[in-house]
């Protein structure tokens, strides 16, 4: 093994669940590709609710350099106050604190959140692909209406701003006719889509780091379909949206979440080059 990041350890951070056995799995995922591709000495994995925790990841670390990636959606209360306090980085209420510290023999370095990385309109645009596919009745971007799905809640506004963020950039990119953000608790609601579209055609992506009850179940009734059919194709296993569901006159087609998309791995490796090209010499 050999490269800029040979002699240092990653350490991704994730939610996890005590419910929802998915929760970690996002984590886990990215975190075996990272170690498949070599390029630090150990990749290592940490939770909130689950083992091993945020307080006491840095003790798996061996090496003298370690960065710190939150798979996490947006900004907020978790990557401002929760795992820099737990790392020891900053002090409980404190929400400006170093990026880069040495922490017990360790020079630690601390990287921003995966969802509001720039390329994760990428990612977007790459689910919402997917689950169009590319059959002959699959419409194209130009003819297609791209919501981008999240939570929203009044108690986070960076929540919201991470998902507006990343519809302005791809309108920017201009491929879909008109890309709009949705939301479970706030306005625009997911179920306003079938009246913001321009098109008969809309493909939704759900902005989550890891599937769940939201992506599953929520998202899919809330778009129309009947809450038992969805419950009922849960139980067994199966799909819970059929691609495309012809519903209020819109053939509509419902990507996986974001986060556990392949190329959340690249935005990993550029949140640790950001954070290492800031780091003083």
């Amino acid at each position: 093994m050999s490269g800029e990041f040979s002699d240092a350890d990653l350490v991704l951070l994730g939610h996890g669940s005590t419910l929802n056995p998915d929760s970690a799995a996002t984590t886990h995922q990215h975190a075996a590709e990272l170690r498949r591709r070599g390029d630090f000495a150990r990749v290592l994995t940490g939770f909130w609710k689950e083992h091993p925790a945020f307080c006491g990841v840095l003790r798996g670390v061996h090496s003298r350099r370690v960065f710190v990636v939150p798979l996490f959606i947006s900004e907020g209360y978790f990557t401002e106050e929760v795992i820099p306090r737990e790392l020891g980085l900053a002090s409980p209420g404190q929400s400006e604190f170093p990026r880069v510290q040495d922490r017990d023999g360790r020079r630690v370095h601390y990287g921003g959140p995966v969802g509001t990385h720039p390329r994760m309109a990428e990612v977007i645009v790459a689910r919402a692909l997917e689950a169009v596919g590319s059959g002959p009745d699959a419409p194209s971007p130009a003819d297609t209406s791209l919501f981008v799905a999240g939570h929203g809640t009044g108690n986070n506004e960076n929540s919201r701003r991470a998902i507006e963020d990343q519809v302005l950039r791809l309108r920017e990119l201009g491929r879909y006719r008109d890309v709009h953000p949705v939301f479970m608790e706030e306005d625009p609601r997911i179920a306003d889509a079938h009246g913001l579209a321009r098109t008969p055609n809309l493909v939704v992506v759900p902005f989550f780091m890891s599937d769940g009850l939201h992506s599953h179940e929520d998202i899919p009734v809330l778009l129309g379909a009947p809450p038992e059919v969805v419950r009922e194709r849960f139980l067994r296993g199966e799909p819970t949206w059929l691609n495309p569901t012809v519903l209020h006159g819109h053939r509509v087609w419902y990507g996986r979440c974001v986060g556990t998309a392949p190329m959340v791995a690249d935005v990993v490796m550029e949140r640790v080059r950001e954070i290492a090209a800031s780091a003083p010499r």
